[in-house]
């Protein structure tokens, strides 16, 4: 599609291996060959070889080479692959050249994907380490918050590139979100740092052709003996960083990749979910798998007692990942937020999208059962520290996690157990999933006076019993703050 644009295409052999190498944009300054790996630098009409570049690992992503589509009413065509591997994650950043001659990105964020463009900060970007995880900036008189500062390192590329960090060398990457879901990167891997400005974009509005085919993927997976046990692993997505062994329970840390050191810790007390690992269910329209499963416990400041809740990882081949989360106080479906709210630390709201959402626990979460696979690597006792927001208006509901280095909001809205044994077919089981009511909380216009007052008169009484305990120091019952959905997002960021 992106080929009807007026710049002519550049094409010279190899100087490693002789094959063809073609720059379709002139502002294409390097280049992975397809067939030897060189990588070959362009010097005007001249290609020098400068090295030999990894081989890129095939993740679960349906995005490759040639795809096409529109974004804002203008043709792109992928023309080349950056993979990059965080302190704690890994990443794709997929270049688009656009039927203007221009080109863009097409990033991979926490499972959905973001579409960003060269931009400016007005100014020369400050050091890397003048950018603190948490605080507030502006950029062109409009807000934005830091929302992770960490080390990356280029780990593979392949085709046409505008850019190439040195291989293998760690840089710093900062991310800036604002309020209204836009995301601006610095790269600080060249010089000087690259900034990219853009927001979220799903992949069937961008018109995509060219798509990997689902039943042309690879079924086969990844295979390994446990570490812990010696049975045998079975590794579905590509993209996993972590698992369990179905037949010991351990965790296992695949971060370093099945052919490294593999890293597992013993899981006792195994925690079984009410909706097994691989069944699907329909959200948004949509099927999704259940590929992930963890159990996690909080705490909230100065209270002795713990509260805990489930949270179930849904993925989807062009959408990506969802949490499906079960507590007590009832379901709710959320997916990691773009954007970064309008919030102050210490404050009592936040806002995201042109809506308030008001403060209704901080507390500290940890991770403490996992079972099967997860695009972060997840450690049982990862500790964060969340806090969860309700939408004034209604059932949405915000969620901020800060860990090392980031910290990551997520939104979504609450939903009725019914639906949720419904998407899964489990209608029989209903029982099991009933949890408090997603709807609002309202009075019944049906109620009575005598009603009422009979309440009234109840409340009364425990109050007064409450009132005539002692040595009671903990909070009483609450239902679960982690409800809203919060979760560890590993660094996942790009």
């Amino acid at each position: 599609m992106a080929e009807n644009g007026t710049q002519r295409f550049y094409r010279a052999p190899c100087p490693g291996c002789g094959a063809p190498v073609e720059f379709k944009s002139a502002q294409s300054t390097h280049a992975v060959c397809p067939y030897c790996q060189s990588t070959v630098v362009r010097s005007g009409e001249v290609l020098a070889r400068v090295g030999k570049m990894a081989e890129v690992f095939d993740d679960h992503s349906p995005l490759r080479l040639q795809a096409s589509g529109r974004f804002e009413g203008q043709a792109f065509t992928l023309i080349g692959r950056l993979q990059y591997r965080g302190e704690e994650g890994a990443w794709a950043e997929w270049i688009a050249f656009l039927q203007d001659g221009s080109t863009a990105t097409l990033s991979e964020d926490n499972g959905a994907y973001v579409f960003t463009r060269p931009a400016t900060l007005g100014r020369e970007p400050p050091e890397a380490g003048r950018f603190r995880v948490g605080m507030a900036t502006a950029v062109g008189g409009q807000p934005f918050s830091v929302a992770a500062n960490m080390q990356a390192r280029l780990v593979a590329a392949e085709g046409e590139l505008p850019r190439l960090p040195p291989l293998g060398q760690p840089f710093q990457v900062v991310e800036l979100r604002s309020s209204e879901g836009e995301v601006l990167s610095i790269d600080y891997g060249t010089q000087p740092p690259q900034v990219q400005r853009g927001r979220a974009v799903r992949i069937e509005d961008l018109q995509m052709q060219g798509l990997k085919e689902a039943s042309a993927k690879e079924e086969q997976g990844r295979q390994f003996n446990c570490p812990r046990c010696g049975a045998p692993v079975r590794v579905q997505l590509d993209s996993t960083r972590s698992c369990t062994c179905p037949a010991c329970n351990s965790l296992i840390d695949l971060s370093a990749g099945v052919g490294g050191e593999l890293r597992h810790a013993a899981q006792r007390e195994p925690v079984q979910p009410l909706i097994p690992l691989g069944s699907v269910g329909r959200f948004e329209g949509v099927p999704w798998q259940v590929v992930g499963f963890q159990h996690r416990i909080g705490r909230e400041p100065g209270d002795y007692e713990e509260f805990g809740w489930d949270e179930y990882l849904l993925y989807h081949a062009t959408r990506g990942f969802l949490f499906l989360v079960d507590a007590s106080d009832g379901w709710s479906l959320v997916r990691p937020a773009t954007g970064a709210p309008q919030y102050q630390n210490g404050a009592q709201a936040a806002i995201y999208l042109g809506r308030t959402y008001r403060l209704q626990y901080s507390y500290t979460a940890e991770t403490n059962y996992v079972a099967g696979e997860f695009y972060w690597p997840v450690v049982r006792g990862q500790k964060t520290h969340n806090s969860d927001f309700a939408a004034v208006d209604g059932k949405g509901i915000l969620s901020r996690e800060q860990a090392r280095g980031e910290v990551t909001w997520s939104h979504g809205q609450r939903i009725d157990s019914s639906a949720v044994a419904l998407a899964f077919r489990l209608e029989g089981q209903a029982a099991l999933f009933r949890r408090q009511d997603a709807g609002p909380v309202i009075g019944n216009a049906r109620v009575g006076c005598g009603t009422i007052v009979l309440v009234a008169f109840v409340l009364l009484v425990l109050l007064v019993l409450m009132g005539n305990c002692s040595g009671s120091s903990g909070s009483g019952y609450r239902s679960s703050g982690g409800s809203y959905g919060g979760y560890t997002s590993g660094g996942s960021h790009k």
